[in-house]
């Protein structure tokens, strides 16, 4: 409640409200912006408050005033009043302009001190500051609005003269005039978009410009070993093995432990290989004679290497001395759209998990670029990856390496790798990737042209002798093998989506999610098994007997934690051997159910009967199946068996684990199959590579077969217990077995 205290006397209904508020204690924490504020003790007399009233309204006006004089006993006369004013003097005013600066909001002790020193009340001193703070908030809010005006006036003048430019522009495409208003919000968004991407791209046109051109050899980062640095990952060493390839493996050091992502220093160079690697691989793919020569049978295209040399000088040098050329190039029309194929080939995990029996290992170090326009294209990204042959007497390939993708026109895709051990000299390097990938191109009805070429320098000392035949004709690691597996995958991928399934057959799983519940889990049971059978620098190998081909070789596993395994201690077992029979042959008679009794010695002598399975692929060895062995002896509960038979080629599997009923019955309701314990065992089936050279799998060739054969076995529940010499010669004996029941049943049928 404000009260004109300059003139009390008329008003007396104010006045007796006076006295009401008087009456009451006043609050201590008064609103700022008051210029007058009541704030008194009970027993303060009124004219004491109207003299203190008077006193600070003059002093308020003092700062600014002063210059008028009156002095603190002028007398001003009013009408039927009396006023007397009172000024502070200009050293008071001085003290608390000085207070003000370095504190405005002074608590009572201050004050109080402040008007002994100055001999003022300690209320004038608190209405002083209480006006001056509102006077200078005054101040302030007039000098913003000041600004604020100018500069509304300045954007006003702005925008005044942008409509008249706009008003006179014309249009680039057809000169006509342009109206304001007529670029939607979209597309000035996707203006914004390309003027951005437009920077990236000139900016690595810009990096690769700069140093293409320049021999490689010559950059200096290539002349001094640079030390690794090591790079922490889950792996063990793999160690020297009696009983293969003369007793030392060759590669053994885990390069991929290694390898850290690259420097800033290293990045032009990377640009550099990837951009001469790219141009590389399209003349590889598309040029014929003399570069490549048609091979003596005229089934296969054979790599001129003296040509290759003249035809491409520069790259990543001379070939190093005990290394063995592997190069070769197929094309195959799969079932995929080209987009697609370039996101699995882009994305690492699902790159492994498509050619996961070729690929036991693979990260992506740093992506150096993500591609423009929303996809792949100009996407550059450093990796590490094993590649592998399902069997333990075959070394894993480790390579460093940089994957570069670029489109090329409308519908045309490449990818390719190219090494980057250049850049870290180390001789435990015992594979080097020449640039290598696929031209992908459009074909109609979402299919794809892919022409794959390899292209590997490697130290191959390490492959035992049954597999060196395999190896040097380029179906253990060539492009043959690739395309195999990529036309195979995509065959399997079609499946999953399809829908115009068949029902005349019984047992043909019909229900769409049930489907592709129990494909992702037999795709889980195939990428167990295969990252667990070859000769990987991950985990090592124990031989257990004899000094031939035929060793078993074993190791143990712990299992915690992981819902897709049985806890406790698992153990793997793997042999591989030859056969004097066809590939196809092997393969038909393991996947047949009516034959699985002749070899499978867990069955226990019981029929096997197919429950379900899901086609998935043109021939009729691709499948998955529900498989129920109903016991001969009947207090035994049956069992289930989750089995994939699958087939291309260059190789075959049958892959198979022991299954829960309940946790089944949840995965072919469409269930989340991720929960459904597995322990994969199963065979892997290659080629001898003595047939012709263009024979596959699947034809009437003559030549054998290289059989690879792995358990896995829980052998005790408890993580932490100790692993039985008991379990380990069981497992042994299981093994020996089930090969030489193989090994009969197949020389009769051969008889």
């Amino acid at each position: 409640m404000l009260v004109d205290l300059d003139h009390p006397q008329d008003s007396p209904s104010v006045r007796s409200g006076l006295d009401r508020v008087l009456s009451f204690p006043c609050p201590t924490n008064m609103m700022e912006g008051q210029l007058h504020p009541l704030d008194m003790t009970q027993n303060t007399s009124e004219s004491e408050i109207a003299r203190l009233r008077e006193e600070e309204f003059d002093s308020t006006k003092s700062g600014s005033e002063n210059h008028e004089g009156a002095s603190g006993d002028d007398q001003e006369q009013r009408p039927n009043k009396k006023k007397r004013y009172h000024r502070h003097t200009q050293h008071q005013i001085q003290e608390m302009e000085a207070f003000f600066k370095e504190c405005p909001h002074p608590d009572d002790k201050q004050r109080k001190e402040l008007s002994r020193e100055l001999g003022l009340e300690p209320l004038q001193v608190k209405f002083w500051f209480q006006n001056k703070r509102t006077q200078m908030k005054t101040q302030h809010e007039r000098h913003e609005n000041t600004q604020l005006r100018t500069e509304n006036e300045k954007l006003r003048a702005d925008n005044m003269r942008y409509r008249e430019a706009l008003s006179n522009a014309s249009c680039p495409n057809c000169g006509g005039p342009t109206a304001i208003g007529e670029m939607s919000f979209d597309e000035h968004h996707l203006r914004l978009e390309n003027a951005r991407l437009r920077e990236e791209i000139d900016r690595i046109s810009a990096i690769a410009a700069k140093y293409v051109g320049k021999p490689v050899v010559n950059y200096p980062l290539l002349s001094p070993p640079v030390p690794s640095r090591p790079l922490e990952l889950a792996v063990g060493n793999f160690g020297a093995q009696p009983g293969i390839g003369g007793g030392e493996m060759y590669g053994a050091a885990d390069l991929l432990r290694s390898i850290s992502a690259p420097t800033e220093a290293d990045k032009p160079m990377i640009i550099e290989l990837a951009v001469a690697a790219m141009e590389e691989l399209i003349r590889m793919a598309q040029m014929g004679e003399p570069l490549w020569m048609t091979s003596l049978d005229g089934t296969a295209a054979v790599l001129n290497e003296d040509e290759y040399v003249r035809t491409f000088p520069r790259g990543i040098g001379p070939k190093p001395t005990g290394f063995k050329c592997e190069a070769s190039r197929e094309t195959a029309v799969v079932i995929m759209n080209h987009i697609s194929l370039v996101e699995i080939l882009m994305d690492v995990n699902q790159w492994s998990t498509v050619f996961s029996g070729i690929v036991s290992r693979a990260m992506t170090l740093e992506v150096l670029s993500t591609g423009v326009a929303g996809n792949y294209n100009g996407a550059l990204q450093v990796m590490t990856a094993e590649f592998q042959v399902p069997s333990p007497l075959v070394p894993t390939r480790e390579s460093y390496y940089v994957r570069y993708c670029k489109q090329h026109g409308e519908g045309t895709w490449a990818v390719v790798d190219v090494s980057l051990d250049n850049l870290r000299p180390s001789p435990a390097v015992r594979c080097r990737r020449r640039p290598s990938g696929c031209l992908i191109q459009e074909m109609p009805n979402g299919y794809s042209k892919v022409t794959w070429v390899e292209h590997v320098e490697v130290d191959d000392r390490g492959v035992h002798n049954l597999y060196k035949q395999l190896v040097s004709t380029g179906n253990a690691f060539g492009a043959k093998r690739w395309v195999a597996t990529l036309d195979r995958q995509c065959e399997r991928l079609a499946s999953v989506m399809a829908t115009n399934i068949p029902t005349v057959e019984v047992g043909v799983i019909t229900n769409q999610d049930g489907r592709k519940s129990m494909l992702k889990l037999a795709e889980r049971m195939v990428i167990s098994f295969c990252a667990g059978v070859s000769a990987s620098t991950a985990h090592t190998w124990t031989t257990l007997s004899g000094t031939g081909a035929d060793d078993v070789r074993v190791m143990t596993r712990k299992s915690v934690d992981d819902p897709g395994r049985p806890p406790g201690i698992v153990l793997s077992a793997a042999t591989s051997f030859w056969l004097p029979v066809p590939p196809k042959r092997v393969f038909d008679f393991l996947r047949d159910e009516n034959t699985r009794s002749e070899w499978d010695i867990l069955s226990n002598g019981g029929v096997v009967q197919e429950m379900a399975h899901i086609a998935n692929g043109r021939d009729t060895g691709n499948c998955v199946s529900l498989l129920r062995v109903n016991s001969a002896n009947s207090s035994q509960s049956n069992m289930l068996i989750l089995q994939e038979s699958c087939t291309d080629p260059t190789a075959s599997f049958v892959i198979y684990a022991p299954v829960d009923i309940v946790a089944m019955n949840v995965v072919l309701n469409g269930g989340d199959p991720d929960y459904v314990a597995l322990l994969p065992s199963g065979f892997a089936i290659l080629p001898d590579g003595t047939s012709l050279h263009g024979a596959n799998i699947g034809e009437a060739a003559s030549g054998g077969s290289l059989l690879t054969v792995a358990f896995q076995i829980l052998v005790d529940s408890v993580p932490t217990a100790k692993l039985s010499l008991g379990s380990v010669a069981t497992v042994n004996n299981l093994i020996a077995c089930t090969v030489e029941r193989i090994k009969a049943s197949l020389s009769c049928e051969s008889a």
